[in-house]
């Protein structure tokens, strides 16, 4: 809840990656106002039902999705994220997204607006980074300054 300190501010982040990793559109909206406005490349989702559609739509694409996302700065109510996901689509070709996520919170700690940034980075099967089983990231395993993303 806000506002944040550092701890509460990881933590949140770690929330949201395992939830995403989760892909499940309908838990992963609960994290969000009903209201909730996003920017996501150009795509401006607006309230619960439309970032659900977004999130199907997204997943049925983004095949073997593996999430990891850093902290990058914090302050009362916002928090400022850096990611980069993989994922690979119907024809087998591999890519790392790279992005950054504005978030703002409301007092209940109900993320009330994303705007997000993205790049798509064509990479080959060799190049993967995030090997884990499909859902959460383990807590063993490296987060993106430790693989140097």
């Amino acid at each position: 809840m806000p506002p944040f300190t550092r701890e509460t501010a990881e933590q949140k982040v770690r929330l949201a990656e395992n939830a995403w990793n989760g892909r499940d559109p309908e838990k992963v909206s609960l994290a969000y106002t009903p209201d909730s406005r996003w920017r996501n490349r150009a795509e401006f989702p607006h309230g619960r039902a439309q970032i659900v559609e977004f999130l199907i739509r997204k997943w049925e694409r983004e095949h073997e999705y593996r999430l990891i996302k850093e902290l990058w700065g914090f302050t009362g109510h916002r928090i400022a994220v850096r990611f980069a996901y993989e994922w690979c689509d119907d024809a087998g070709s591999w890519y790392r997204d790279y992005g950054n996520e504005n978030w703002e919170f409301n007092e209940q700690g109900l993320m009330k607006t994303r705007y997000a940034s993205i790049n798509d980075l064509p990479i080959t099967e060799s190049e993967r980074l995030f090997h884990w089983p499909q859902g959460p990231r383990p807590l063993d395993h490296p987060g993106l300054s430790e693989l140097g993303l």
